[in-house]
């Protein structure tokens, strides 16, 4: 069964969305991201990707406090991301209450470093962010684009032990035009033992339902939720199996 995974970003401690990783299209949803997330809890979620998107831009976490509130007003199961580029990073991280980290940039600028927190914090821990434009991995808050093929760049991370990879095609996040299930489609034909999580365009309950009939094991849905597409009653019969 899919892991249904809602979405937190935050800029300046405010729960936002943004249209293509553009932070000139941003909309704020709620000022205060607890709310959001207790409401997540209540409805029956387990999880919750929490994104700082602050320190994305900043290259170092900003937003920690807010997920030590979330983390130790709720029982979700947080993965963070956004920011995580030192040993300093990762350990507020964890010791704020995130139950996994996700490092995307880290991965690709400092791969000894995102080696070693595999090697330390283990497989079930560490998420690869496997963020592509045009099938090219792209970085830093997507402001930075890269020569990388996502494909390439995920099978090499599966031969050092990553089990778990977030992917976001940017040119279809926050368009709620559907997921990009060709990217899904070729990642799992490359590295078919691969935990996908598949983030960006859903639109509505079909596209999830698509996800899971591909045997995606999660999905990040943030804007579609945000602006009643999905409704979190609608997600209940995913929630078998979910954590």
């Amino acid at each position: 069964m899919i892991q249904i995974i809602p979405a937190i970003d935050m800029i300046d401690g405010k729960c936002v969305r943004l249209t293509q990783g553009d932070y000139g299209k941003k909309t704020i949803y709620n000022e205060n991201p607890l709310e959001v997330a207790l409401e997540f809890e209540d409805a029956g979620l387990k999880r919750l990707h929490l994104v700082d998107l602050d320190g994305a831009k900043a290259k170092k976490v900003i937003n920690w406090k807010v997920l030590e509130k979330i983390a130790s007003k709720t029982s979700l199961h947080i993965d963070f991301g956004g920011g995580v580029q030192s040993e300093d990073d990762i350990n507020i991280v964890f010791e704020s209450g995130a139950k996994q980290v996700t490092g995307g940039s880290v991965a690709v600028k400092q791969p000894a470093l995102f080696e070693h927190w595999l090697e330390v914090f283990g497989g079930d821990r560490i998420i690869l962010g496997a963020d592509a434009k045009n099938e090219k991995v792209a970085v830093s808050g997507w402001e930075e684009g890269t020569e990388l093929w996502v494909y390439d760049f995920v099978e090499k991370y599966v031969e050092k032990g990553i089990k778990y990879a977030i992917s976001t095609d940017v040119a279809k996040d926050g368009l709620l035009q559907g997921p990009s299930f060709d990217l899904y489609k070729n990642i799992q034909d490359k590295c078919p033992d691969l935990q996908i999580i598949a983030s960006g365009g859903v639109s509505g309950i079909e596209d999830v339902e698509k996800l899971a009939e591909m045997n995606i094991y999660g999905v990040i849905i943030g804007k579609a939720i945000y602006e009643g597409r999905i409704k979190l009653a609608e997600l209940t019969r995913f929630f078998d199996g979910n954590l």
